[in-house]
């Protein structure tokens, strides 16, 4: 028996099993990929393009193309990666002027970017429903384990974000060079001011859509950082009396 007036020693929680471990882990990295994700998929539709395209500031097509032009064609571009058309969607456009929109060599590394991004879009979804299952488990058999992992792993994404952010600030065309390396071969992604992909989609554009990303990891991070510290906050046994 306790004595009158003293309250017990909250129980200590048994130790996580070498599963649960790895399932935690599994939490904690698999969180920067789905948000890289959501932000990615939020960027890649006519709704940012049409809000890039009618920013102030955003350079105009030093070759004439108007922004209704600008937004039928980026507009085919971005439907192009999101869906399993084929080479023929692109290839077959004609520009204004008459010739072929795309060249033979934008036409194959857009189906290069088609292919990473429908790949990169299965992963994350297997990813979430990976980790749905992983976090349920994790509820079932040791409370507060999960929201423990994805605290972490929410603060890991907007840490390794921040590296990126002062790596692109240091050196914008090499990070872009770097990232496009990861995904494509050499030569594959490289072209003139005058093609159609550069005059749709110039520097500032891949700035922009960059930064929106790491806005919205970041956001979506620290919500759910905030979400998970609060769920293990809320956790029977850590109330204080």
């Amino acid at each position: 028996m306790s004595a009158p007036g003293s309250s017990a020693a909250p129980a200590r929680a048994p130790r996580p099993t070498p599963l649960q471990r790895v399932l935690q882990v599994f939490l904690v990295l698999s969180l920067p990929v789905l948000w890289l994700a959501v932000g990615v998929r939020l960027v890649a539709t006519p709704a940012f393009l049409w809000l890039e395209y009618h920013r102030p500031g955003f350079p105009a097509d030093p070759w004439g193309m108007g922004l209704n032009e600008r937004m039928t064609f980026g507009s085919y571009g971005l439907d192009y990666i999101m869906n399993l058309a084929p080479p023929e969607y692109l290839g077959g456009l004609v520009s204004p002027e008459g010739g072929l929109a795309f060249t033979p060599s934008e036409v194959s590394h857009m189906t290069d970017v088609q292919h990473v991004m429908q790949w990169g879009l299965l992963l994350a979804a297997v990813l979430l429903v990976l980790s749905a299952l992983a976090g349920w488990y994790l509820h079932r058999t040791a409370p507060g384990t999960a929201s423990a992992a994805w605290f972490w792993g929410a603060w890991l994404t907007v840490a390794l974000l921040v590296v990126a952010a002062a790596t692109a600030l240091l050196g914008w065309e090499q990070f872009f060079t770097a990232f496009h390396s990861l995904f494509f071969s050499s030569g594959t992604w490289t072209f003139s001011v005058t093609d159609t992909l550069i005059r749709l989609y110039p520097t500032q554009f891949w700035m922009d859509a960059a930064g929106t990303i790491a806005v919205i990891t970041v956001c979506g991070s620290v919500l759910a950082a905030v979400l998970a510290q609060r769920a293990r906050s809320g956790r029977p046994g850590r109330r204080r009396a």
